[in-house]
């Protein structure tokens, strides 16, 4: 999610209650843990990063992860209700191997997670972060990932995003979509013509639902999140326009924690050279953000 903190179907109707299970359980603050996907081999432990991890997170031997599981298919409650899976999972957990530890994953309100990061509550957030000067005043980030924003509507619909004027629009709140589309609205009012009516929702879900049952005409998402929702609506979506204002992903960590967020960085960039970051890309159909050179505050 390409989200801002000052950028989550109905999945087809044989998906809504479990959506609506994982909206329910995720979308509010929630002290629900979880170990994340197995689903993928183990990543190999590497002992010279695990070596470099700080004495005190060495300590505790675990990394606990604030998220907003409502974002699929980054991050999103499993169809049992409780475990959460999903891209931004699988690839951490796989980080968390590589320094030798294990990961809980705590869900909480996406605006919360970033506070939580620097009051302790959270060792790391890793909630489809994106990098921004915001951000970076209240944490130090690690690039892992790019995404852009992306448009969808009801299959067949004519909406022109560059002309939403009048329109009704679904996002996920506290996102650099809700601010993309504030900004829309605005150039329709300063021309004469009428104000975008923005619904703004706790859980990208939400905002999904929204569109699929007619509420909202539209909706404003990161791209793979965009691309999920139309692939799992089984053609009840599709995408509007093209993918803009692609930017990194980061992982959230105390400021000032240059030690810990460089041991990360090279955590990640030891996943790029084994493959494994590759294969959980491929397994969630999302290869086209990967990029090569992680780094920490690289908009700093």
């Amino acid at each position: 999610m390409f989200r801002s903190h000052p950028g989550r179907a109905i999945l087809g109707l044989a998906a809504a209650a479990a959506l609506t299970l994982s909206a329910t359980a995720c979308g509010s603050e929630s002290e629900d843990t979880s170990t994340g996907s197995a689903s993928l081999p183990s990543a190999s432990a590497d002992t010279g990063l695990a070596g470099k991890v700080p004495a005190d997170i060495k300590a505790a031997g675990k990394l606990v992860v604030g998220t907003d599981s409502t974002y699929a298919p980054n991050e999103f409650v499993d169809t049992d209700g409780k475990s959460i899976v999903g891209f931004d999972v699988d690839l951490f957990n796989a980080v968390g191997q590589k320094l030798g530890l294990t990961t809980e994953w705590r869900a909480g309100k996406f605006d919360s997670i970033i506070p939580g990061v620097s009051s302790g509550k959270y060792t790391v957030g890793v909630s489809s972060f994106t990098i921004n000067p915001d951000r970076l005043k209240e944490v130090d980030m690690v690039s892992y990932f790019s995404a852009g924003t992306q448009w969808a509507a009801k299959a067949g619909a004519t909406l022109n995003p560059d002309d939403a004027c009048g329109k009704k629009i679904a996002v996920q709140t506290a996102t650099v979509q809700a601010d993309d589309i504030k900004a829309r609205s605005k150039k329709c009012t300063d021309a004469g013509k009428p104000a975008i009516t923005v619904d703004q929702y706790q859980a990208q879900s939400d905002a999904t639902n929204a569109v699929v049952t007619g509420k909202d005409e539209a909706m404003l998402a990161d791209s793979p999140i965009a691309a999920y929702a139309v692939k799992q609506t089984g053609g009840q979506l599709a995408l509007l326009g093209d993918i803009y204002d692609s930017a990194p992903y980061g992982y959230a960590v105390g400021k000032n924690q240059t030690e810990f967020a460089n041991v990360i960085a090279e955590a990640v960039k030891a996943l790029i050279a084994d493959g494994t970051y590759k294969s959980i890309l491929d397994k969630w159909g999302v290869t086209a953000g990967g990029i090569d050179s992680p780094a920490v505050n690289p908009q700093a």
